[in-house]
């Protein structure tokens, strides 16, 4: 049995009336949704896992869309949703085997992986009718050359969030995170790849070198700095720096933005050094109870609303042309989000390292952590 529902109606769930959705904490109405979605309904009754980042879905709150009610609302498919901070600790928990997820969202170096380990399976996208809003800029990359594993579902890049009443003058270098006089309240990332890029990044280095040497260099580099940290954060950074508990924190662009409108003493930049350019992306593990209902929600994640309130409450950049078309989605050409080809160029890409050097480099890293 199918069952036709317009996503005004699925709007509606949040707020009588109107579709209204969440811009980095600012309300935005729609009022004309012409998009009308087929889903199948075979499947109602069902569950589906869901492992996702913290703060990385249209969730209800600020008057947002709930996306995940709406998907249970139109196909009857339980949501059991659940978040981590770090691909590393997704991927731990996915490689116990203690739960079976059917969606997860992991990174680009962290997809390259789960490929080659036979963690994740082939995505059927003669289901995936949604797939046609995906651009070409976010298919056939390195991690996943023929498009079999992983659908775009954000994109972004790195870069150094600082307090302009805490620091004295506007940093233009990730050596800042070095400088004595904000000792103490320096943050600094929880997780191996993006804290070793940065003291990387200042040693002019490939990210992903297998020269243990490059990773001896930056691992002292991040030795000589731990003195001058508060804390090794992620998610946390959200109060830290929202809450002027911290001067100087790197984290994501995105993310910035919505710290930045609950704190807008917060200011960012690029460090010329470069920095780290990701794509974050839908998979379907290779143990997951509940394939059909995964392809569903990808295609339910690609509805062009749907996509929309995610991409309005993310604050992250946008891999759907739909969204990317819309005059009136307010993040559209944020030179944060879509900067100019000149900084874009100053990037690197993670990839999956070799089985030796990553043991390497997180020896290394748990080293420094205990140190």
């Amino acid at each position: 049995m199918k069952k036709y529902i317009s996503l005004l109606i699925i709007a509606a769930l949040s707020v009588s009336g109107s579709a209204v959705f969440t811009s980095c904490g600012k309300d935005d109405e729609f009022a004309d949704i012409e998009y009308v979605a087929e889903y199948s309904k075979d499947l109602e009754g069902t569950t589906i896992d869901v492992f996702n980042w913290g703060e990385y879905i249209s969730d209800g709150s600020e008057d947002s869309l709930d996306v995940n009610r709406a998907f249970e609302e139109l196909t009857g498919i339980k949501v059991n949703y659940t978040t981590f901070e770090s691909n590393e600790d997704m991927y731990v928990k996915l490689k116990s085997g203690s739960v079976s997820y059917d969606i997860i969202i992991p990174s680009d170096y962290m997809i390259d992986r789960l490929i080659s380990e036979n963690m994740v399976q082939e995505i059927d996208l003669s289901k995936i009718d949604n797939y046609k809003y995906i651009t070409d800029e976010y298919k056939g990359l390195a991690y996943d050359p023929d498009d079999k594993y992983s659908v775009a579902y954000t994109g972004g890049m790195v870069g150094l969030i600082y307090n302009t009443k805490m620091v004295s003058e506007a940093p233009t270098s990730w050596n800042v995170m070095w400088d004595e006089q904000y000792k103490d309240n320096i943050l600094m990332f929880n997780n191996s790849r993006d804290a070793f890029a940065i003291a990387q990044f200042i040693l002019g280095q490939d990210i992903n070198t297998t020269n243990t040497a490059d990773w001896d260099a930056a691992a002292a580099l991040l030795k000589e700095q731990k003195p001058l940290i508060q804390k090794y954060v992620m998610d946390e950074v959200f109060n830290k720096m929202e809450g002027s508990n911290a001067a100087i924190a790197p984290y994501y662009a995105g993310d910035f933005l919505t710290m930045q409108e609950n704190n807008p003493d917060l200011a960012f930049v690029y460090p010329q050094e470069g920095t780290n350019l990701f794509v974050d992306a839908m998979c379907i593990p290779s143990s997951a109870q509940n394939y059909e209902a995964a392809l569903m929600y990808i295609n339910f994640m690609l509805e062009p609303e749907i996509a929309l309130a995610n991409a309005e409450y993310i604050c992250y950049s946008s891999p759907h042309s739909a969204v990317l078309e819309n005059e009136e989605y307010s993040l559209k050409d944020n030179e944060y989000l879509y900067p100019s080809d000149e900084v874009k160029a100053n990037t690197q890409v993670f990839t999956d390292i070799d089985t030796e050097t990553r043991s390497y480099y997180e020896a290394l890293w748990e080293s420094l952590k205990l140190s």
